[in-house]
């Protein structure tokens, strides 16, 4: 799908109700999920982070979805793909604003580029213990991304067409942080196997747009 029609439909998501956990929860890789969320609410020790689902035109005005592969490193999410974004800072006014900014640094879009569209829902990521708030937006110009060197390995630039093909559902066996071998839900994503808190975030917005689309 070309941009300019793209940006015509997904404008009207800021009138859609959200899919929610359920959609989530169909590519969560871990069954005690929302329990091991709500034992974090209660014990209100989570940390916030704030993530951007950025959609752009490409240099032929495809729409495209951009990702990034984490650098390598001493922590659960060493090398996972994911999206720009990061921990709340103390200057940062609120949590879109923590999106924004870690975007800007980690892809070089900056804030006034991008129009944000959509708070979608939250996620808890219990290996890190965070809770994520993702926000869905668009910037009508081609970007020129900069990824930052020592936190970015690579872009991952999605075509829209790709993501909504259900050929990249797959079922993949990994050794995550808290199991071995054990086949977890996941997108087959320009030969990136995306899984975890990322997937489960794609798949509210899979839901978003096949619903968007199908009404355009």
């Amino acid at each position: 799908m070309d941009f300019s029609e793209f940006k015509k439909q997904i404008v009207k998501i800021t009138k859609m109700e959200l899919p929610g956990e359920a959609l989530h929860l169909k590519m969560a890789p871990i069954e005690r999920l929302l329990e091991l969320k709500q034992q974090a609410r209660d014990k209100k020790t989570g940390r916030k982070a704030g993530v951007m689902i950025l959609f752009y035109p490409s240099d032929r005005d495809e729409t495209h979805l951009i990702l990034i592969l984490r650098k390598t490193y001493k922590g659960v999410h060493s090398a996972q793909v994911g999206f720009p974004g990061g921990k709340v800072e103390p200057e940062d006014e609120n949590i879109q604003q923590t999106a924004l900014r870690e975007t800007h640094e980690e892809v070089g879009v900056a804030p006034d580029e991008v129009l944000v569209l959509k708070e979608l829902t939250e996620i808890y990521i219990p290996p890190s213990n965070f809770f994520v708030q993702p926000f869905l937006g668009i910037t009508e110009q081609t970007p020129k991304f900069i990824p930052q060197e020592d936190e970015v390995e690579g872009l991952i630039e999605v075509p829209l067409s790709h993501f909504m093909d259900d050929s990249v559902l797959v079922t993949k066996t990994l050794t995550t942080s808290y199991a071995t071998d054990i086949e977890v839900p996941a997108y087959l994503l320009n030969d990136h196997v995306v899984w975890g808190a990322t997937a489960m975030m794609l798949s509210e917005v899979r839901q978003i747009l096949q619903e968007l689309l199908r009404e355009g």
